[in-house]
């Protein structure tokens, strides 16, 4: 075959192997996923076909392993059958008509149920968060349950490393689980790996991508909670890294980033709730199920004090449980909601939600960092802004250079949540967090003072302002916006 005959067979291959990729792209990607995501995945296709079957077959799938979920499974029917017929929850006149609703809701999702008789106190200095949690551990004589996105051995957390180590010491049982492709991206992740091992601790990674040990699904399948449990005592529970506040980046450090957040720490029946959600992601990842060591779920309740709810949410899923919660509680506020995001990138869905219960009459408030640290999220989250300020919500920008990576919003004057999922649809769909519910006019107080704290630091965003910014910041923010549906 000479050289002309087989350039034309060549070219001729490619363009029926081009047909097929887009033809089979119509067939497979828009079955059982979002129109908006299945819309993005397919643009991807069909204008750069061979580079977007790549990223497809990399990171098309939104479901973890089947082991993994049969694992989620099996631990929602054991909290169910131990929880069967429990009532712990002092139905005052401040409950809403409509909570019991959004509770039932909750139960089916998520197995835990609704508990009274909790209290509940907020940590939004980042320093004194870990002081505190380093604290409770110092205090431990059972057990330590510690898991978080991104642990890692610094100036900041050498205390908190510290503790777990003269915890062992002790002779308690001291558990640690870390996320493992979130921390390694950090600065000292082999030192803080060799401090577990030198420690004593047990540990493990989570949701680890080791192919060649047989340890892989989608990479960007996330395990994004944040949370501790001390002797099933205490516990913590939000938004918060254990990582130095600047996360030890010297881009971060050039352009003076630092972090904001926010935890709760948490007494009564709840804090077995909270323990229920770290045994999960250790018997995902050991084969080890815990539930006899730390105790029945349900514990001794107190009368007259909060009532709790914890929503696990994530692709060992069969729905987005935080979306579902999450849109539930916005269209039932009658008076004013307050969000704080990081990352608010919503779905048409949630969209829908917010920018509906501004035209029924209820305040919206939405607090979001004026600087982000991630690039496409933070165009993608601008991209709404004209959106959101035209129906009237209020957007507070909270001032650079801190990131306000606190996560938590208010309805009307009796519920919260908070914890570590973003209002974005990679919080919806491809990490696993949790939600806790909180009804308890205490609570939203306490939330109240910080959102009044955030305004002191924040500006308005107003319309003016927004429709003066350049056409090519407009462009880019738009963009951001079609690459965030890839899930």
């Amino acid at each position: 075959m000479d050289t002309a005959s087989a350039t034309l067979a060549v070219t001729i291959l490619l363009l029926v192997a081009d047909l097929l990729i887009r033809i089979g792209a119509l067939i497979i990607i828009p079955r059982s996923r979002k129109p908006s995501s299945a819309t993005a995945w397919l643009l991807l296709v069909m204008f750069v076909p061979y580079i977007g079957v790549l990223l497809y077959l990399l990171i098309g799938s939104p479901r973890l392993p089947k082991r993994r979920r049969e694992r989620q499974q099996q631990i929602d029917r054991i909290i169910r059958d131990t929880t069967e017929g429990v009532d712990l929850v002092n139905r005052t006149d401040e409950w809403p008509d409509w909570l019991e609703s959004v509770v039932e809701l909750n139960r089916n999702l998520g197995a835990i149920p609704l508990v009274g008789g909790n209290r509940a106190a907020l940590h939004s200095d980042y320093d004194e968060s870990i002081r505190a949690m380093t604290e409770e551990v110092d205090r431990a004589s059972a057990y330590v349950h510690a898991q978080f996105y991104i642990l890692n051995l610094d100036d900041t957390t050498a205390p908190f490393f510290d503790a777990l180590e003269r915890a062992v010491q002790r002779g308690v049982t001291v558990r640690v689980l870390l996320d493992h492709v979130a921390s390694i991206q950090y600065p000292g992740y082999r030192r803080t790996i060799r401090r577990l091992k030198r420690s004593g601790v047990h540990w493990r990674l989570l949701l680890p991508v080791q192919p060649l040990r047989g340890r892989y699904q989608r990479p960007d399948l996330r395990n994004h909670r944040k949370l501790l449990v001390v002797d099933g005592r205490v516990a913590f529970l939000g938004s918060q890294n254990m990582i130095d506040r600047t996360y030890n980046r010297w881009i971060n450090r050039r352009r003076r980033l630092k972090w904001r957040d926010i935890m709760t720490r948490l007494h009564g029946p709840i804090v077995r709730g909270v323990d229920a959600v770290f045994i999960t992601d250790w018997y995902s990842e050991t084969g080890e199920l815990l539930l006899r060591e730390t105790g029945p779920m349900i514990d001794r309740v107190e009368p007259d004090m909060l009532d709790c709810q914890l929503l696990p949410s994530g692709p060992g899923f069969e729905s987005e449980n935080n979306l579902r919660l999450f849109n539930a509680l916005l269209y039932y506020a009658q008076k004013r909601i307050v969000i704080a995001s990081p990352y608010f990138v919503p779905d048409e869905s949630m969209l829908y939600a917010v920018t509906t219960a501004v035209q029924r009459g209820v305040a919206v408030e939405l607090f979001v960092s004026e600087i982000g640290d991630q690039f496409l999220v933070h165009h993608a989250q601008r991209s709404y802004y004209q959106q959101l300020l035209e129906v009237g919500v209020t957007i507070w920008l909270y001032r650079r250079p801190v990131v306000l990576h606190a996560k938590h919003f208010t309805i009307d004057d009796t519920v919260a949540v908070i914890g570590s999922s973003n209002m974005d649809m990679r919080s919806f769909s491809l990490n696993l967090e949790v939600s806790l519910m909180v009804q308890g006019r205490d609570f939203v107080d306490q939330l109240r003072l910080v959102e009044e704290d955030y305004r002191r630091q924040a500006r308005k965003l107003t319309i003016a302002e927004w429709e003066k910014r350049g056409a090519w910041s407009s462009v880019v923010d738009n963009l951001a916006r079609l690459t965030s549906a890839l899930q």
